[in-house]
């Protein structure tokens, strides 16, 4: 069965194969939802930016930018429940598809703020452990969500061994540009890598000064955390190793 709708000039609900998805311009895949398991990261992206587990295994606020159809939301609302998830996002049809994908009602460790990120974050209002950046529209990465002062601001908004995680577009001419600004913003404690099956690229920035890489430890906790939660952070620890050697596999 498909199925596609046409929601406003910039967003389209397509339903295929047992997965919903939202798009832009009938095209890209914003986010997805397996029907028979709508808590599951369908998409490999988001099962990479999880890997923020091997910063933070149990943090207690978990900020998102950009609410899409609210897969690493929901994910993090359920298997770490001692988590407080609050997710910015400015659209306000965006928010307005909560239910078709099974979005839960904001309580007291979930909430949808509609807000300007920018302004949000700037202005001192966000503190979290983990903060992940995944905002986009129909023309792709906003540009005043990679700029390094809005960079800066996200690290005095992490506690002080927090992480910050970033899905950017492998295509993006400016990739390295971004890259090198978080360099910058986190005196070099940065790593990389493509995300599974996608030629995204996922971007781990630690406000640990004191944090030094040690690989083996990581595949060690990975093997740990696989037990709690179904993803495949040892593979992503391979992948942060090896950077952005990765094809698309």
């Amino acid at each position: 069965m498909t199925f596609s709708a046409s929601l406003d000039k910039a967003l389209y609900l397509t339903l295929e194969n047992g997965c919903k998805s939202l798009r832009f311009d009938g095209n890209s895949i914003q986010s997805a939802m397996d029907l028979d398991d709508p808590y599951l990261l369908a998409l490999g992206y988001s099962q990479t930016m999880m890997g923020f587990l091997l910063f933070v295994p149990d943090p207690k606020q978990v900020l998102i930018v950009g609410l899409g159809g609210g897969s690493l939301p929901k994910y993090c609302y359920r298997y770490l429940p001692e988590s407080k998830i609050t997710t910015l996002e400015i659209n306000e049809e965006v928010i307005a598809l909560r239910h078709e994908f099974f979005i839960p009602d904001d309580n007291e460790r979930f909430s949808i703020i509609q807000t300007d990120a920018v302004d949000y974050i700037t202005h001192g209002r966000a503190e979290a452990d983990v903060i992940m950046l995944d905002a986009y529209d129909n023309e792709g990465l906003p540009a005043v969500l990679a700029t390094e002062s809005y960079y800066d601001h996200c690290r005095m908004a992490l506690s002080e061994k927090g992480v910050l995680v970033i899905n950017l577009w492998g295509t993006d001419p400016k990739l390295n540009i971004y890259i090198e600004r978080l360099k910058r913003v986190f005196n070099g404690r940065v790593w990389y890598c493509r995300a599974f099956n996608s030629y995204n690229v996922i971007v781990f920035a630690s406000n640990d000064e004191h944090f030094k890489m040690n690989w083996i430890k990581f595949l060690f906790l990975a093997s740990k955390l696989e037990a709690r939660h179904d993803l495949d952070l040892q593979g992503i620890v391979r992948r942060l190793r090896a950077g952005l050697q990765y094809s698309l596999s």
